[in-house]
């Protein structure tokens, strides 16, 4: 009887420690995004380290479609995520790395990692992904040797999605992060 209240208190401590384990850690996370260099695929904008009009802002929120997503010209590509996850699928984990090779190539340039989710789930629950999946994207290139005071993060949730259908193919294109070049 007495080793059946000992597994059962083991059992309760390792549940609750993994429950704080598996608990998103505190990621920083900016408000609004910082001055963006506009990267459409059609021509780049000069990179200026002024702050953008505030006409820049509500173009970046009104955006739908973002070519530089699928082709960007500066070599960053998007990293594609599982539903509900925040961890890098192995398929993407190459396409992460690639962008960290760009960003050693370039030691200047300071991006932003922009979280985004699919249209299920609340506007609240899909900000707080959106900021895992940035932040875990950040993780991995900090570990790849890039130094994090480049790496500025921010969550659009659902706000911003690539397509619109109610369907799991059009779900994996809004379930993603963009890596956004700030300044060169």
């Amino acid at each position: 009887m007495k080793q059946i209240k000992v597994f059962q208190c083991v059992f309760v401590a390792g549940a609750f420690a993994l429950l704080l384990w598996g608990c998103p850690k505190k990621a920083e996370v900016s408000a609004s995004p910082e001055n963006r260099q506009e990267i459409t695929g059609k021509e780049a904008a000069a990179p200026s380290t002024a702050p953008q009009p505030a006409e820049t802002m509500s173009k970046i929120q009104e955006e739908g479609v973002h070519e530089r997503t699928l082709s960007s010209p500066t070599g960053l590509k998007p990293i594609f995520f599982d539903f509900n996850m925040s961890v890098i699928r192995n398929d993407e984990q190459q396409v992460i790395r690639d962008n960290a090779v760009w960003l050693k190539a370039h030691p200047a340039t300071k991006i932003r990692i922009e979280g985004n989710c699919d249209e299920r789930g609340t506007k609240e629950y899909n900000q707080a992904l959106g900021q895992r999946r940035a932040a875990s994207a950040k993780k991995f290139l900090t570990h790849a040797g890039i130094a994090g005071s480049r790496i500025s993060l921010i969550s659009f949730g659902k706000e911003r999605p690539v397509c619109s259908e109610s369907s799991e193919g059009c779900w994996q294109k809004n379930r993603k992060d963009d890596f956004v070049v700030i300044t060169k």
